[in-house]
């Protein structure tokens, strides 16, 4: 027989060597698939929020402790809840005011799951709370102002609006208990007009200061008169009594000048007769005095020198 038609049939015999790769393979692979397995169905709980574990789609446990969770693979889904406070901005809406005037109304909530339990089997989810707590913020607010006028609402000076936002915070808030949703502050960030009505508005806005400037200043004018008035009859009257008594002391001085002539004239009544005589000449002779008088007259011979 012919060595070529002889078969060796060690050659046949499968390697050792790479079953025992193909083995290690295989044993990798589900190591793997394990891990992952595993990996999977760990999560983290951080502060500041819950973990939701739904099985089947029921919520069946909250987790609100830190640390390292399992859940079981496969039938149990986790989703997360925030603790904290959270900010919902609310997209402006128009309302109709007391007066029948529309504005346009932009506000903010403040809020936070109290209740992931009762929020998730009430509305299922963070956006469809936003959304039923939008809702309610809406109705509050149209109906708060609706009970007011436009000037009440914009006027800062008659403004109530510190006490509106903890009224509509108040409401809204109790509309949402039943949610598990506690709702912080509401706050009426803006009010502003419809483009359309807004021109309308601000000149009759002006108009009305315009008429208030024109009271305050024919107020001031008529307090300005008034003083001015007081004041005449103060200066008046002031004036009236000066004169009264610098009469009264004109008088007491004209008296008492008689009384000291008198006195002076009976002591003397010669000198005094030639001291009034040598006065009435300063007053009736100048350069150019001609004066015609008896030649036996007093009064001449005084002037010519005799005595």
């Amino acid at each position: 027989m012919s060595d070529q038609n002889i078969i060796n049939l060690e050659n046949k015999k499968p390697d050792l060597k790479w079953k025992t790769i193909i083995r290690g393979g295989l044993m990798a692979v589900v190591l793997l698939i394990i891990f992952g397995v595993v990996l999977a169905n760990v999560f983290v709980v951080k502060e500041g929020e819950y973990k939701v574990v739904r099985q089947f789609g029921e919520v069946v446990k909250i987790i609100d402790e830190p640390g390292l969770k399992f859940k079981t693979p496969f039938i149990q889904t986790v989703t997360t809840v925030p603790k904290y406070q959270m900010l919902y901005d609310e997209a402006g809406s128009e309302i109709n005011t007391r007066d029948k005037k529309r504005m346009l109304i932009d506000n903010y909530v403040v809020w936070r799951v109290t209740d992931p339990e009762l929020m998730i089997s009430t509305l299922a989810s963070l956006v469809n709370a936003e959304t039923k707590m939008s809702e309610f913020v809406f109705s509050v607010v149209r109906s708060e102002l609706g009970q007011l006028n436009y000037e009440d609402i914009i006027n800062d000076e008659k403004s109530s609006r510190g006490s509106l936002n903890d009224q509509v915070t108040e409401r809204v808030n109790t509309l949402m208990e039943g949610y598990g949703v506690d709702v912080t502050d509401v706050r009426i960030r803006r009010t502003d007009l419809p483009p359309e009505n807004e021109q309308s508005v601000f000149t009759r806005m002006i108009s009305e200061r315009q008429t208030t400037a024109q009271d305050y200043l024919s107020r001031g004018d008529a307090k300005k008169n008034k003083i001015m008035s007081e004041t005449d009859r103060t200066v008046r009257e002031m004036l009236a009594k000066a004169e009264a008594d610098a009469d009264t002391i004109r008088g007491q001085g004209e008296g008492e000048a008689a009384k000291i002539y008198n006195d002076a004239f009976s002591k003397d009544a010669g000198f005094y007769e030639l001291y009034r005589t040598l006065e009435s000449y300063k007053k009736t002779i100048d350069g150019e005095t001609v004066i015609i008088l008896p030649s036996d007259s007093e009064y001449a011979k005084l002037l010519m020198g005799g005595l």
